[in-house]
């Protein structure tokens, strides 16, 4: 077991929590919202664990103030939420403004300042407006101007009483689970991955005009930041001596983190995404690259437009490298395997699980802190240091009900520790460290099965009451010692 490090943060560090709007407000027809495109997928059979749906969810929207008394009982400085664009704009277009759903964020905002907590507000989490989705979503180029509206209605309605902006929240699960593998909503399966790599461009672009709008229009009067947030898990050589396994471990970081990062970064994709596609959509039999590719104009654009790196972490896993499949081979697949496949293939990476690694019970998340460290260390080398706010980093739990939820004290204490090495030892400019999630919710296709929350909801009483789990006490001590101190 690696020691643990004694310090403090910086006096300023951002102690929060998270949650999104589909997977806690519910009142998915209250006052005017429209559909989202989870709302539709919910309600299709089979898409969701168990047929759960988030009609509910956690009745968030009608539970203020008892989400802002449990916030307060966390003692966090800061809290994560994402705007329903549907509830503020029923088909996504500001030719209809739901002045209810704009109330229901300006009371949630007034009540956090209230408390003396400071918003984070993520724009997209995930729900976009269904009747966007019906003329084509992301994949139309009229996504980045609807966007952009919506964004800059948002800053002028809501921007008085928030300092940090998140546009898109993880686009990597947007292109690849919605547009791609088809598990998540709108739950497209696009066979041979092309549609993603189209989801992703104009994410990225929609992005861009979101932050020069701030920029822009009312950063000056506002004093805000505003930038993405990219997940990604740390991937570890299977065995470090092996070169092809240490440079395929960096290259699934470079597909996962760089795809959006590098541009927004550095101005456009790195060379081993543009090449690696490249060359997997000719041995495809394609006579282009289904990446597309930034025009000049647009590369100015899109470089720059970021305050700070949003990062979400929870994992890692061993890689080693893969050499490509035969196509023909690969047209014997199913066409959501061989979606899954061409996006593995890319990267030519496989992973291997570590047994060592502590099991929490999920089917994907496996307990390695170090590599948290890893993941803050390659974004300082990689994109100049910049401020880094993690924005997500939890661990959940399955089965019977229990709040003495020592293994989530377990993982907080690790990771938080890894994160103050990374600040302390290695000079990572990191900002602040959100908690997933602040109670149990829906947990998008795994429904309510699986559970990431400070507070269980207990979904057997109509009242869903918030009950403190174990973790609590943990992480409201850290926050006040700023972790660690020596004992």
């Amino acid at each position: 077991m690696k020691k643990m490090l004694y310090g403090h943060f910086r006096e300023d560090f951002m102690w929060s929590t998270a949650s999104s709007a589909y997977q806690i407000e519910g009142g998915w027809r209250a006052d005017g919202k429209g559909l989202s495109i989870w709302d539709k997928f919910a309600h299709s059979p089979s898409r969701i664990l168990n047929d759960d749906v988030g009609d509910i969810a956690c009745d968030s929207y009608n539970k203020i103030e008892e989400d802002v008394a449990i916030l307060k009982q966390l003692k966090v400085s800061h809290y994560r939420f994402s705007i329903s664009w549907p509830r503020v704009l029923p088909d996504g277009t500001i030719n209809h403004i739901n002045e209810a759903g704009i109330n229901y964020y300006q009371k949630l905002l007034n009540a956090l300042l209230a408390a003396n907590i400071q918003p984070q507000v993520t724009l997209y989490h995930w729900d976009l407006p269904q009747a966007i989705e019906d003329y084509g979503g992301f994949l139309n180029d009229s996504f980045v101007k609807l966007f952009r509206d919506y964004a800059d209605l948002m800053f002028d309605r809501l921007g008085s009483k928030v300092k940090i902006w998140i546009t898109f929240n993880e686009p990597i699960m947007v292109a690849n689970h919605g547009y791609g593998f088809g598990g998540f909503a709108p739950g497209i399966n696009s066979g041979p991955d092309t549609l993603p790599y189209i989801v992703g461009h104009n994410l990225i672009k929609a992005h861009a005009e979101a932050w020069h709008v701030y920029n822009d229009k009312y950063r000056a009067k506002q004093n805000g930041k505003i930038s993405i947030t990219l997940n990604s898990d740390w991937s570890e050589p299977r065995n470090p001596y092996r070169q092809e396994d240490y440079d395929a471990a960096r290259r699934v970081v470079e597909f996962y983190l760089g795809w959006f990062a590098h541009p927004i970064f550095n101005g456009d994709y790195s060379e081993i995404v543009k090449t690696r596609i490249r060359d997997r959509s000719l041995a495809l039999h394609f006579n282009f690259s289904r990446l597309p590719e930034f025009t000049p104009e647009e590369i100015k654009r899109v470089k720059g437009t970021h305050d700070f790196f949003g990062l979400n972490h929870y994992t890692s896993s061993h890689l080693k490298n893969k050499y490509l499949l035969d196509p023909l081979l690969m047209s014997s697949f199913s066409s959501s395997l061989c979606t899954l496949l061409n996006f593995v293939l890319c990267r030519g990476v496989v992973t291997v699980s570590d047994r060592v690694w502590l099991d929490t019970g999920s089917v994907w998340l496996k307990v390695a802190p170090f590599g948290l460290r890893k993941l803050l260390n390659f974004i300082k080398e990689q994109y100049g240091n910049p401020p880094i706010i993690i924005t997500e980093n939890g661990v959940s739990e399955k089965g019977t009900v229990d709040l003495n939820d020592v293994h989530r004290n377990y993982y907080y204490e690790k990771y938080i520790n890894q994160v103050l090495k990374a600040y302390l030892l290695d000079g990572v400019d990191v900002r602040g460290y959100t908690a997933w999630s602040l109670m149990d919710n829906l947990e998008w296709a795994a429904g309510f099965s699986e559970r990431f929350g400070f507070f269980y909801v207990n979904r057997s009483d109509p009242n869903l009451p918030r009950v403190p789990k174990n973790s609590v006490n943990f992480y409201t001590k850290v926050i006040k010692s700023k972790h660690y101190s020596q004992p």
